[in-house]
């Protein structure tokens, strides 16, 4: 089930919008970026490539796509049920889970750099983050999720999320080390 910490009631950041762990070492989880989706444009590719080698010297950063409708189903629900399968084979029972989804919690970039932070300091090995096919995330990743987050509001199609995910967590990593990409 998935824990929504403070993040919901109250801005874990302080008024000044500092990140809690600015400057302070923090434990470098390997990140996993568990996407659904179609093949992605070159573009994309480019940018993912791009932002996984800025990434690199904070921590390691896979990328494991799975593809969409994986049972070749008209049917909505299997194909939720068949995507949902097949994400949860690549998250480890160690994993920090974040997904992201429409609904979740509206955090911003120090927010973010603070639920890496405190992933931390979990005992898990690794973050998984999710983002899902064209209809979403099924009941058993939603139920496996330690938080829901939403990068926007506004539905985006998985490779912008993609992209938007991994500028923000370079941002986060440049507000954990106190760098001068973030303001």
């Amino acid at each position: 089930m998935a824990v929504w910490f403070s993040y919901t009631k109250s801005p874990c950041c302080s008024i000044d919008r500092k990140c809690k762990y600015s400057g302070q070492a923090v434990r470098a989880l390997p990140m996993r970026i568990l996407t659904v989706g179609k093949k992605r444009s070159r573009g994309v590719q480019l940018l993912v490539e791009e932002y996984k080698e800025k990434l690199k010297y904070y921590c390691n950063v896979d990328d494991i796509q799975t593809r969409s409708n994986p049972k070749n189903t008209s049917n909505e629900k299997a194909q939720i049920e068949g995507e949902d399968m097949a994400v949860m084979q690549n998250i480890r029972s160690e994993d920090w889970v974040i997904l992201l989804d429409e609904r979740g919690l509206d955090i911003g970039s120090e927010q973010m750099a603070e639920l890496i932070g405190d992933a931390g300091n979990t005992g898990s090995s690794a973050i998984s983050f999710c983002i899902g096919g064209p209809y979403g995330h099924g009941k058993h990743l939603r139920e496996r999720a330690n938080v829901i987050i939403r990068l926007s509001s506004m539905v985006l199609n998985h490779q912008i999320a993609l992209v938007v995910l991994l500028e923000q967590l370079y941002r986060a990593w440049t507000i954990l080390k106190g760098q001068k990409y973030h303001h």
